[in-house]
């Protein structure tokens, strides 16, 4: 067995880097993918909630929710044809390629997805029910810049 050459406190360092490095290309793939949306994308999908970025989920979520906008979470958020494949085709094409983003999640909720709990499990259920925030697709509510896909942990603000 070969000896390591590097003191344990250059190897947690490099680690915490390669972490951060890993951690920053899978936000980038989350909050990039709203510059070039369609501007029927804007339209449509910003006039009820938040443009969510395609990369924080998966084909098969996109596909689910662009296939039962007629049911899109009790509403009914059917769109013409030309518009409905527009948007699809560009969410598709952004989408989270990585498995923790891309998996499936019940009922096409990216609040319900297995990264999203992991990334809220310190928030509690008390927290999400609060007037101010009232779920966790809300997520404008602590995420101040969450419209532009810039959802940066230091610039959480949970209002109480």
């Amino acid at each position: 067995m070969a000896k390591n050459r590097y003191p344990p406190c250059l190897q947690a360092l490099t680690l915490a880097a390669l972490l951060g490095l890993a951690s920053s290309i899978t936000w980038a793939q989350s909050s990039a993918g709203l510059k070039g949306a369609p501007a029927v994308f804007n339209t449509e999908c910003t006039s009820c909630h938040i443009g969510y970025a395609p990369g924080l989920t998966g084909e098969a979520n996109w596909r689910g929710i662009m296939g039962g906008l007629d049911k899109h979470f009790g509403v009914d958020a059917s769109i013409d044809e030309k518009s409905r494949q527009t948007i699809s085709a560009w969410l598709n094409s952004h989408a989270a390629k990585d498995s923790q983003y891309a998996s499936a999640s019940p009922e096409f909720r990216i609040s319900k997805s297995n990264w999203f709990v992991r990334q809220h499990d310190e928030v509690s259920n008390k927290v999400w029910k609060r007037a101010s925030i009232k779920s966790p697709a809300n997520c404008g509510a602590c995420h101040g810049g969450a419209d532009k896909g810039d959802f940066d942990e230091d610039r959480v603000r949970i209002p109480s």
